[in-house]
């Protein structure tokens, strides 16, 4: 049975593995804010459906509880410890929430979801202490899938994720310019190189940009993909990269 991941824009996507549907990250608008959706259709109802919901750190466009109430009720929802304070709206949503931190494990049918850092900054911005981690995680099943959320590069990647098969790496951002904690499309391919999964799927570029920006620099809205397959090859020769279109899926066939 083969692993299937569709990327929806941003950092959300879905990856159905063991017949458990994972979501990450669901940010189902056209407008955040001061960003607008340039690329890609709102995900559809199927995006909404999820057995459980991974949450990576508290920022408006990965924890977006407008998004979250449209999941079904009583579904699990895995959150940075903290959470729950720093966004009280939560626990008005009918979801399952579990606090969690890096180095947890939590079963959800024939999976298991492996908490790991992140090195991001985790606040509920743009004010708040800094109580909540920025967390990634990885679906373990028929295969192991890894969604780094959103951070910056680190020297213990390899170690803390662990062997993985699919890597789904944040390479570009929202803005012209990345700030500290996040990887570019080059420091995308350097974790890549250390994580050496199968295959590896571009995110967190390319959907959302300012509104009024669209002729500052598009090419940093536009190009972080491309560059990273590019850089993939010099770097990770032996990944298979995906870059995939908004609401396209891949399918990862697995022998174990």
């Amino acid at each position: 049975m083969p692993v299937e991941i569709t990327w929806w824009g941003h950092a959300t996507c879905t990856i159905v593995d063991s017949d458990v549907r994972v979501l990450t990250d669901p940010l189902f608008v056209r407008r955040l804010a001061h960003l607008r959706r340039r690329r890609g259709a709102v995900p559809p109802p199927a995006a909404w459906r999820a057995d459980v919901t991974l949450v990576s750190h508290l920022h408006a466009d990965h924890l977006h509880v407008p998004s979250l109430a449209r999941l079904e009720t009583g579904g699990r929802l895995l959150v940075p410890r903290g959470a729950l304070r720093a966004v009280p709206g939560l626990r008005q949503l009918g979801l399952d929430v579990t606090e969690v931190v890096p180095g947890d494990r939590v079963r959800i049918g024939e999976i298991a979801v492996r908490v790991v850092p992140a090195r991001h900054d985790g606040r509920r911005l743009p004010l708040g202490p800094h109580r909540s981690p920025a967390l990634g995680y990885v679906v373990e099943g028929r295969a192991r899938t890894y969604f780094a959320g959103d951070t910056g590069l680190f020297d213990t990647m390899a170690e803390e994720v662990g062997p993985v098969d699919a890597a789904l790496l944040p390479v570009g951002g929202w803005g012209p310019y990345l700030g500290e904690g996040h990887m570019d499309a080059g420091r995308a391919a350097q974790a890549l190189a250390r994580l050496a999964p199968r295959i590896a799927v571009p995110v967190h570029y390319g959907t959302f940009w300012p509104i009024g920006m669209d002729a500052v620099r598009p090419h940093e809205f536009h190009a972080p993909g491309e560059e990273f397959v590019r850089q993939a090859a010099l770097r990770a020769p032996g990944v298979a990269v995906h870059r995939l279109g908004h609401g396209e899926s891949l399918r990862l066939e697995v022998a174990r």
